[in-house]
């Protein structure tokens, strides 16, 4: 059947890229999401945009994808201080077995990988790390917020509708075929809907009868407040993953504190203010200007990650008219899978690219 209009679930950077690729192809578009937009998983992602270390050959072809798609955007405005490519240094514990392991597979597929030593590195203090490092100089990162700031306008200005603050809604199925997206405060019908609802996605389609595993851990993205630093590339260490951000801030992350993170009654999570004071402390170990890096803002929840831990794309067979989009990836992918996902709703076909990550693999 013709799709003529597409209802999108889920206010994160998936659901608004997917939103304007539809927009762009003549498609009446609303989009419909919880809260507000950027309010999960998107506004506490690192957003480093890589295709480093070991994955599938299907995953890196389609996160290379990703990465050139925003040097596309790139190229339209280097000057936007929410999207640069100014690469990533990456280093272990250990005896340096893992790390030149890591290296030899990123040169073997010819990914831009380079051995470094702490002296070559100038922006990190003389004394961060001991041994090696890799350099991986292609690599960049995006602030989610203001890519999705970017989009959604220029979704707007197509015509696209954003309806925020819609609370928890549910495909509506005729005859097994999806056909709209219902609400408490309201119901909009469709030829076709996207499920791009993050570390819910598998809980929205469970009641279609659809079974994708979860394996989304909690996380904390913590952004300090303006410093004197000069960081440019993105750092990945043992203990903290170090982006730059808009207004001479730091996004700051990592996995050793999830048993820390603690649920709240009414909802959501907290942490101990001093495990993030930790965090921002093992920032201060690797900038020579880190001294004045202190804690803004904090933001705390679950981290899109499928129970293989690779994405899931496509059309539900069970489902027709139904597409999903789960990944752990999103940042870098948020560019390449709304375009891919777009043309195969509109067309009907699917495309070889996302031929491993069907939801089916798991039936």
């Amino acid at each position: 059947m013709a799709v003529k209009k597409v209802v999108v679930m889920g206010g994160g950077v998936l659901g608004v890229s997917s939103a304007l690729q539809l927009a762009q192809r003549g498609i009446a578009v609303t989009l419909v999401t919880e809260a507000a937009l950027c309010s999960g998983a998107s506004g506490r992602s690192l957003s480093w945009l890589n295709s480093a270390g070991e994955r599938s050959t299907a995953y890196h072809a389609l996160r290379m994808a990703g990465i050139d798609r925003y040097r596309t955007l790139f190229a339209q405005d280097p000057t936007r201080d929410w999207l640069r490519f100014d690469g990533a240094v990456f280093w272990t514990t250990g005896d340096g077995t893992a790390l030149r392991a890591r290296h030899a597979y990123e040169k073997a597929h010819g990914y831009d990988s380079h051995l470094v030593s702490c002296d070559d590195l100038p922006q990190i203090k003389p004394d961060a790390f001991s041994g090696e490092a890799i350099i991986n100089p292609g690599e960049g990162w995006v602030s989610l917020p203001d890519l999705m700031t970017y989009l959604a306008d220029k979704l707007r200005g197509l015509g696209g509708e954003i309806i925020e603050g819609a609370g928890p809604a549910q495909v509506v199925t005729h005859e097994g075929r999806a056909c709209g997206v219902r609400w408490q405060g309201g119901e909009l019908a469709a030829d076709a809907v996207l499920v791009a609802c993050g570390p819910a996605t598998p809980d929205v389609v469970a009641p279609l009868g659809v079974q994708i595993p979860n394996g989304s851990p909690l996380s904390m993205l913590v952004i300090t407040q303006p410093a004197g630093q000069k960081l440019t590339a993105v750092l990945n260490t043992p203990r903290v993953a170090v982006r730059p951000d808009p207004g001479n801030r730091l996004a700051l992350d990592h996995d050793w504190y999830e048993h820390d993170i603690q649920p709240l009654a009414t909802g959501g999570f907290t942490i101990d203010e001093k495990v993030v004071q930790q965090l921002v402390g093992e920032a201060k170990k690797l900038l020579p200007d880190g001294a004045d890096l202190q804690a803004q803002s904090w933001k705390i929840g679950y981290k899109p990650i499928p129970g293989d831990g690779e994405p899931v794309l496509g059309e539900l067979q069970k489902v027709p008219g139904c597409f999903v989009a789960f990944t752990h990836s999103g940042a870098t992918l948020a560019l390449i899978v709304g375009e891919l996902l777009a043309e195969e709703i509109v067309s009907g076909e699917q495309h070889p690219m996302l031929a491993t990550f069907r939801p089916e693999r798991f039936s």
